[in-house]
C-alpha cells in the first residue's frame, strides 16, 4: 500500500469552533499529518498561506468575508501548488462544480465517514485528487441554470442592486435609466423567475452567488 510522504502539512478553515474540533481530532489519528493553523475565515487564510505553504487546506464554502469560492480562486491564483480539499454541508451539482472549477482537488460533505477525509488526503496526496461515490453521483446530475441563462444582462445588473436594497429610484440614478423604466425591468424579473416578493429575488441572487448576504 502506498504510504503519505513523512510529514503533510494541513491548515484548516471552518468558521465553526467545533468543526475544527472535530476534524483535528481525524486528522490526528493519521501519524503523517501535522496540523499548521486552524482558521476562522477566508481572509485570515489567504493571509497565512504566503508564510506556511501547507500541503493540503481543508476548507469549508460558507465563510464570513472571503468565503471558501473565492479563497480557493485566489489560492489556485497565487499558490498553485497548494492541494484544497472542501469539506461542505453545499452538495448541490452547481456548488460542487464550482468549487472543482475554481480549484478545489477533493470534494467531501461533513457528514462523509470517519474514514473518508484521511482516503481523500492521502488519494490527493499521491495521485492529485479525490472524488467520494456520493460526489461523483452529484456531478452527474444537471445542475441548474445560470443566472446569465435565465436573464439578461441589464436585468442581472438591476438584480444585484434590488438585492443589496437598492431603491428603483437610485438604481435609475447608477444605471441612467428611468425609474419606471427599472420597474419595468423588476417586474419582468419576477416574471420571467417566477417569484413575487423582493425576499425571493434576493434569495435567488444569493444562490446565483450574484451577491453575499
Amino acid at each position: 500500500m502506498q504510504r503519505l510522504p513523512e510529514t503533510v502539512t494541513v491548515v484548516i478553515a471552518d468558521d465553526h469552533p467545533l468543526v475544527r474540533s472535530g476534524i483535528r481530532s481525524l486528522l490526528n489519528t493519521i501519524p503523517e499529518v501535522r496540523i499548521v493553523a486552524e482558521l476562522g475565515d477566508g481572509a485570515e487564510l489567504l493571509r497565512v498561506l504566503d508564510s506556511l505553504r501547507p500541503d493540503i487546506v481543508i476548507t469549508d464554502i460558507s465563510m464570513p468575508g472571503v468565503d471558501g469560492l473565492e479563497a480557493l480562486a485566489r489560492i489556485r491564483s497565487d499558490h498553485p501548488e497548494v492541494r484544497v480539499i472542501v469539506l461542505s454541508m453545499h452538495d448541490s451539482p452547481e456548488v460542487v462544480r464550482r468549487a472543482i472549477g475554481a480549484g478545489a482537488v477533493a470534494y467531501l460533505r461533513k457528514d462523509a465517514g470517519d474514514f473518508e477525509l484521511g482516503s481523500a488526503i492521502r488519494s490527493v496526496m499521491m495521485i492529485g485528487s479525490y472524488i467520494s461515490a456520493d460526489i461523483a453521483k452529484t456531478l452527474m446530475e444537471p445542475g441548474e441554470p445560470k443566472a446569465e441563462d435565465e436573464l439578461t444582462e441589464r436585468q442581472i445588473q438591476i438584480l444585484k442592486l434590488l438585492a443589496q436594497g437598492r431603491s428603483s429610484k437610485e438604481i435609475a440614478f447608477e444605471l441612467g435609466l428611468s425609474p419606471k423604466t427599472v420597474d419595468v425591468h423588476r417586474a419582468r424579473i419576477m416574471d420571467r423567475l417566477n417569484v413575487r416578493d423582493l425576499p425571493s429575488l434576493t434569495m435567488y441572487a444569493v444562490r446565483k452567488g450574484l451577491v453575499k448576504l
